[in-house]
């Protein structure tokens, strides 16, 4: 057979406008496409409006651009914009080029029709049904109700119907960004349907914005990058943009950019290059041509910094959330530190933060105590602030601001009352310190420690700790009454803040009621003291002498089963950040903040128990994890 060429030709029009139509799959870019045609037009101001008339529910979009000169060459010229055109003489800030955006109405409703007056001209409509090759243009009787171009779409597909005014808004917001911003169009939605009205502003990104960024250059156009810095995030994602519009939400769609850094969830913004080649049909996609091949090239220029920015910040936030850590982990050491035998675990005898209130009592948090009182029994007061532990080892809080005192007769007084009138106009230091550390009326009672083990015939020395709504220490005008509700033993003392359990002979559980009393304000807490007689060994080569819970540090051990260490000579804990439990522990802070506390646990029962079998360490350790993970 002798060679043949020629042309391609299209066999069936139809068929090909319809393929063309079909293509579109997104109503919200169909929507998008439609406000573009109205901003190249040049206009100010765009109206959507969602609603429902005759029993169908449409979508009309309203500008105020220059309008639709010619109806029939839209009409006939499918795939031949007349914007290419403009284009090749010199029009700049207009996008579209294919000739196929007014058929997205396809995927939104079944029915279309375009109104337009432009210039002087009579009004005409152009009217197209989905599935349907004809079309009807016919002049418009009367005057047209405004300038510029209406678009009105219905009924609306059932998919279409759930789109409310919001979602409309955030999609335009980011699809749209930069034409609205350098245009300087105003969008309104009305969504008659949700009776709202909504403006739609340029997306704004989070965190800071990178600006020493290296040049982008390609030999084919502009690359332009807007680039921000911020915060881990799911919603994070660098958008791939052309001239403004937005192609795809997050570049790490495309292969070559599903690597660090552009795959960080650090990073949000825009990239934009003029001279890609977007796929006509549903326009959100890219030809991976040689185009697309210099834009990779050119973007690999400011790959480098970007990884030093993202290392920088997270190193940065694994050292605030190092901070943030330690906190919670202190706090939550020095209460559990309230119910465990203090002389079993001395690494947590912290020294009080401040020297002149060493020695206060402060008790656990109110969610602990036996019978705290109200709704925010397990909340902490407007006075709480940072905590210490005296020198007997319970905490001592730092005074509230916003607490009422008591008078001598017990009436309640506002925060000033009981300061004399010139104190409180211009109260001196000596004023102003004993209003701030009055404390409140009682709310709150603990017996500490709340457990403890002793041998047989041995003696415990226990505290009452008495709070106010403010978790502050109540030193005065509590008066107090020791009991033993249940088990065996003897006490004595049992009218005062202090009380000495003696053990009887026998194994057993006692357990010591303690209540407490101020005016008509009474709670009670209980201790519970087992009695054994075998006790855990408390080893003398511990570090018991060592005051404060230690800092901790992480190491890189990646292929080594340690998950902890304490080095004695730092006073710090070294754990393993490439450990696998740390990794799986890390997906979530909180899973986190667990296994910290578990290694610090570990380490604690090693260090003051160092001649206990494993037997021991282990229930050391059960008792000590038990008492501290209720505070996180």
């Amino acid at each position: 057979m002798a060679e043949d060429s020629g042309k391609l030709k299209i066999g069936d029009d139809w068929n090909a406008i319809r393929i063309i139509a079909l293509s579109q799959n997104n109503p919200l870019k169909a929507i998008a496409e439609f406000v573009e045609n109205s901003i190249d037009a040049g206009a100010r101001s765009v109206d959507i409006v969602r609603g429902k008339q005759d029993g169908q529910q449409y979508l009309r979009i309203i500008d105020d651009g220059q309008g639709i000169a010619d109806f029939k060459y839209l009409a006939t010229h499918i795939g031949d914009s007349i914007k290419r055109k403009l284009k090749k003489q010199g029009a700049m800030g207009i996008q579209g080029e294919f000739g196929i955006g007014l058929l997205s109405f396809w995927t939104v409703g079944e029915e279309c029709v375009l109104s337009s007056q432009s210039g002087e001209g009579a009004a005409h409509s152009l009217r197209m049904v989905k599935g349907n090759p004809g079309f009807s243009i016919r002049p418009l009787s009367g005057l047209f109700p405004h300038s510029g171009t209406e678009l009105c779409i219905k009924p609306l597909l059932p998919g279409v119907r759930l789109l409310s005014g919001e979602k409309i808004q955030n999609y335009l917001a980011s699809e749209l960004r930069d034409r609205i911003s350098k245009s300087g169009v105003r969008i309104r939605i009305v969504d008659k349907t949700a009776r709202c009205e909504l403006t739609v502003e340029p997306r704004k990104f989070r965190g800071r914005l990178l600006h020493q960024l290296p040049a982008l250059c390609s030999p084919l156009g502009d690359i332009y990058v807007e680039l921000y810095l911020c915060e881990p995030s799911s919603s994070a994602g660098l958008g791939l943009y052309k001239q403004g519009t937005r192609v795809m939400p997050d570049i790490r769609k495309l292969e070559e950019f599903d690597r660090f850094p552009w795959n960080s969830a650090n990073l949000e913004g825009i990239i934009d290059a003029s001279f890609l080649q977007l796929t006509p049909g549903t326009r959100d996609g890219i030809v991976l041509d040689d185009a697309y091949e210099s834009f990779i090239q050119s973007l690999m220029g400011i790959e480098a910094p970007l990884g030093e920015a993202i290392d920088e910040l997270k190193k940065a936030q694994e050292e605030e959330a190092s901070k943030s850590v330690f906190q919670k982990l202190s706090k939550a050491f020095r209460e559990a530190f309230l119910f465990l035998p203090q002389e079993d675990y001395g690494w947590l005898a912290a020294q009080a933060r401040n020297p002149a209130r060493a020695g206060k009592a402060a008790g656990a948090s109110d969610g602990l105590a036996a019978n705290s009182h109200g709704p925010g029994a397990n909340s902490h007061g407007p006075g709480e602030g940072a905590q210490g532990l005296g020198e007997d080892g319970l905490a001592s809080a730092n005074p509230g601001l916003e607490v009422s005192g008591f008078a001598e007769d017990g009436a309640e007084q506002g925060p000033m009352d009981g300061l004399a009138i010139s104190d409180a106009e211009n109260p001196s230091p000596e004023a102003q310190l004993r209003f701030f550390e009055h404390s409140g009326p009682l709310y709150s009672i603990l017996a500490s420690p709340a457990s403890s083990v002793i041998g047989l015939g041995c003696e415990k020395r226990l505290k009452a700790v008495a709070r106010d709504r403010a978790r502050r220490a109540i030193e005065a005008g509590v008066e107090y009454q020791w009991s033993i509700s249940d088990g065996s033993g003897e006490l004595s003392g049992t009218d005062g803040q202090f009380v000495t359990f003696k053990a009887g002979l026998e194994p057993g559980i006692s357990v010591i009621r303690l209540w407490a009393r101020e005016g008509e304000e009474a709670r009670a807490a209980d201790a519970i003291i087992t009695v054994t007689a075998e006790l855990i060994p408390r080893g003398g080569s511990g570090i018991g002498s060592k005051k404060g819970l230690p800092g901790y540090t992480f190491q890189r051990a990646p292929g080594e089963l340690w998950r902890s260490r304490y080095d004695m000579d730092r006073e710090i804990i070294i754990v393993n950040s490439a450990h696998a439990d740390f990794i799986y522990a890390s997906r979530q802070q909180a899973s986190k903040l667990r296994y910290i506390m578990r290694l610090y646990a570990k380490e604690l029962v090693l260090a003051n128990f160092p001649e206990a079998d494993k037997s021991e360490l282990l229930e050391r350790m059960v008792e000590l994890v038990l008492y501290t993970e209720d505070k996180l």
